[in-house]
C-alpha cells in the first residue's frame, strides 16, 4: 500500500483538500491551449467528403477544407456535455494522438509540455468535481470558459510522469479485471437465454417423444404440445400518444410507462414520467395487473422486449410505443417467458420494419407470434423450475456486477488519491512495484 507524503498544506482547490507541500494550485487555462476553434461544425455532414481512414471524435460528418480541422499531435479531449460529468465512475477525458477529427461535443486541449504531462491532465480531468463548474441550465454543458477555469493540484512535471505511469499500470490491471467480470456477466446472460429457450420449447423430460412444430425456428417440440398464435389467446391494447393537445381541457396527471421502463424480464421504475390526459382516457389506457408489456421497437435489443405488469403503480397508463397484451386463457407468466425465448425474439426481428439503427413491429405481427403450449400441469412445473434456476443465475449476475462496480469505485478513488497527492507513488518503478 502506498504511504502518504511527509508534509501537506492547504489548497484552494475545493475538490482536492490538502495537497503535498511542494505541489502548487493551478487552472486548466495556465497549463494548456484550448483548440476548440478548429472543431468540426455540427452541420459537417452536408459539407464534403472526409478522406483517409482516421478516427473521428463526435457525430458522423465531413467538411470542406479538411486540413483546417485535422489534428496530428498529442491532445486531451474532454466531453462538453452529458450525464458522465455527474458519474464519478465514468471517464469524461481521453488522450488521443495521430490524425483525428473532433466535432463540437468535445473540448480540445493541447498541454503545455513543460507544465503538464498529457496523461496526467487526462487523469486530473477524470477526477474533477464538475458540479463546481456546471450550472446545469443548458443540458449540463461545460462551457469553454468554465473548463478553462477548472482548478486542480499541480505536482512537478517529473512527478506527474511517475504518477501517470503508476495510474496507467494500475488502471490497466483494474480494467482487465472489470472486462473479465463483464464478459462473465454476458456469458451468464447467454446461459439464461439458452436455458429459457430450451426449456419452454423442449420441456423438462429429456426422453419425451418429439414432433415437428411446423415453425422452422422453433424446431421440434414434445409430441403432446401444441402451437397457437398469440392472437388466439390475448387482446392487445395500444397506448397513448405523447404530445396530444389538451390545452383548455380538463386534465389529470397520471404516471405513464415508456420503452425505457420496460426491460427484458423486469421493469425499471426509477424514472416514470407523468402525463396530462383527459379523465375519460384513464380507463382506456390503464394497465391491469397481469398485462404483458412489450416494446414496439427502437434499437434491435428493445424490439419485443417485455415483462409482466405487477400493478406496482396505480393508476398507470402506457405510451403508444409499448403494447399491453391481456392474456385470456393461459398463465400470463408463461406467455411472458415465451417472449423471452430466442425463437420469439427471432420472430420479432424477422417481422419488424427495419430502418437505420432502428426497428419496429406492428401489433398485427405481434399477434402472429407463435406460442408453444404444453398442458397446464407442465406449464406450472416448467415455470417453477425456471423460477428457481433463473433466480440462481440472476443472483450470480448481481454478485458479479456488484464486484465490477466495486472495482470501478476503487479505480476512481485510486486516480483521485494519486492526482491530489493522498498517496506517494514516487517510488514506482514502471514494473508495477512501488
Amino acid at each position: 500500500m502506498n504511504a502518504p507524503y511527509p508534509e501537506y498544506k492547504d489548497s484552494t482547490v475545493l475538490w482536492a483538500g490538502k495537497i503535498p507541500k511542494h505541489w502548487s494550485d493551478s487552472r486548466i487555462k495556465f497549463v494548456s491551449t484550448c483548440l476548440d476553434g478548429k472543431r468540426i461544425p455540427l452541420n459537417a455532414e452536408q459539407r464534403g467528403e472526409m478522406p483517409g481512414d482516421y478516427p473521428y471524435w463526435g457525430a458522423n460528418g465531413v467538411v470542406d477544407h479538411i486540413d483546417q480541422y485535422l489534428f496530428d499531435e498529442d491532445l486531451v479531449l474532454l466531453g462538453e456535455d452529458g450525464a458522465p460529468f455527474f458519474d464519478s465512475l465514468k471517464d469524461v477525458a481521453f488522450n488521443v494522438s495521430g490524425k483525428v477529427w473532433v466535432n463540437n461535443h468535445a473540448h480540445i486541449l493541447r498541454p503545455v509540455i513543460d507544465k503538464i504531462e498529457n496523461r496526467f491532465l487526462r487523469h486530473v480531468l477524470n477526477s474533477v468535481s464538475y458540479k463546481l463548474y456546471i450550472n446545469g441550465s443548458t443540458r449540463d454543458k461545460l462551457t469553454q470558459a468554465e473548463m478553462n477555469d477548472i482548478a486542480f493540484p499541480l505536482p512537478p512535471v517529473d512527478e506527474q510522469e511517475t504518477i501517470s505511469e503508476y495510474l496507467d499500470s494500475e488502471t490497466s490491471r483494474i480494467d482487465s479485471l472489470i472486462s473479465e467480470k463483464q464478459r462473465f456477466i454476458e456469458l451468464l446472460k447467454e446461459k439464461r437465454q439458452a436455458l429459457i429457450s430450451h426449456v419452454v420449447t423442449k420441456g423438462l423430460d429429456a426422453n419425451v417423444e418429439m414432433k415437428d412444430s411446423g415453425v422452422e425456428w422453433i424446431g421440434v417440440i414434445p409430441k403432446h404440445w401444441i402451437i397457437r398464435r398469440l392472437k388466439h389467446s390475448s387482446v392487445i391494447q395500444s397506448g397513448i400518444a405523447k404530445g396530444k393537445d389538451v390545452v383548455g381541457k380538463e386534465t389529470i396527471a397520471v404516471p405513464m410507462l415508456r420503452v425505457a421502463n420496460v426491460q427484458d424480464g423486469y421493469l425499471d421504475l426509477n424514472d416514470v414520467h407523468m402525463i396530462d390526459i383527459e379523465p375519460r382516457e384513464l380507463e382506456r389506457y390503464s394497465l391491469r395487473e397481469g398485462d404483458l408489456l412489450m416494446n414496439e421497437g427502437g434499437d434491435n435489443d428493445k424490439l419485443g422486449r417485455g415483462t409482466l405488469w405487477t400493478g406496482s403503480i396505480s393508476p398507470c397508463i402506457h405510451q403508444n410505443h409499448v403494447f399491453a397484451i391481456r392474456i385470456l386463457d393461459l398463465p400470463a407468466e408463461w406467455v411472458a417467458m415465451l417472449t423471452r425465448a430466442s425463437y420469439a425474439k427471432f420472430h420479432f426481428y424477422r417481422s419488424s420494419k427495419q430502418s437505420t439503427n432502428l426497428a419496429s413491429i406492428s401489433s398485427s405481427n405481434i399477434k402472429l407470434t407463435p406460442l408453444v403450449v404444453p398442458p397446464i400441469e407442465e406449464i406450472n412445473n416448467i415455470l417453477k423450475y425456471l423460477e428457481s434456476e433463473l433466480s440462481k443465475i440472476d443472483s450470480l449476475i448481481d454478485e458479479v456486477g456488484s464486484s465490477a462496480e466495486l472495482l470501478k469505485e476503487h479505480r476512481s478513488a485510486l486516480i483521485n488519491a494519486a492526482v491530489t497527492g493522498k498517496i506517494d507513488v514516487r517510488g514506482f518503478d514502471n514494473k508495477g512495484a512501488a
